[in-house]
């Protein structure tokens, strides 16, 4: 048994098979500056300061290749780019990529919904996969719904669609709580 890692194991395939392989390179910037200046602004304003490209995104946001394209209260659409990058060993790509982007979509949501000094956590998160969602999918949306803001929860919902609308691909369910 091996104890390479998987960087060491596709290092290694590459020379094997040069042809074949891949390489993608990432940029961003240090997350904790630009969550600290969020925080000091009413959710909706920060979303769309994010959404307008106003602010450098999260890390997460540019290694899943995602980012909010509409930003209004309680209601936010992600735009989700999946490639080969995000496959995982059956030769689709992974749900973890899925429930990502309808986490997103929903937490950004509810963050769309809070005023300066607030603050929200994932209670919970369940996703369902209708459709497997493959590189030939060039773009996906995640359309994120507050379904219920209380004082201390917010409940949510999500789905991944083709931008269309048309299809499913999958849905989701979440929990907030509303930190002040």
């Amino acid at each position: 048994m091996s104890n390479s890692s998987s960087i060491d194991a596709a290092a290694a395939h590459a020379e094997l098979s040069p042809d074949s392989t891949r390489t993608r390179t990432l940029t961003w910037q240090d997350p904790v500056p630009v969550a600290a200046a969020g925080a000091a602004m009413a959710g909706l304003d920060y979303m769309r300061a994010l959404s307008a490209g106003e602010m450098p995104p999260p890390p997460i946001a540019v290694v899943m290749r995602m980012q909010p394209i509409e930003v209004n209260p309680g209601q936010v659409v992600f735009e989700g780019r999946p490639g080969e990058e995000h496959y995982n060993p059956i030769g689709v790509v992974h749900g973890g990529y899925a429930s990502t982007l309808l986490d997103s979509a929903m937490g950004c949501a509810v963050h769309s919904t809070l005023a300066a000094g607030e603050a929200y956590t994932s209670l919970g998160l369940e996703v369902k996969f209708l459709r497997p969602i493959t590189r030939d999918l060039p773009v996906v949306h995640a359309h994120g719904d507050v379904v219920h803001r209380g004082r201390r929860q917010a409940t949510v919902e999500a789905r991944i669609t083709d931008p269309a609308g048309e299809k499913i691909y999958a849905t989701g369910t979440s929990t907030c709580m509303i930190l002040t």
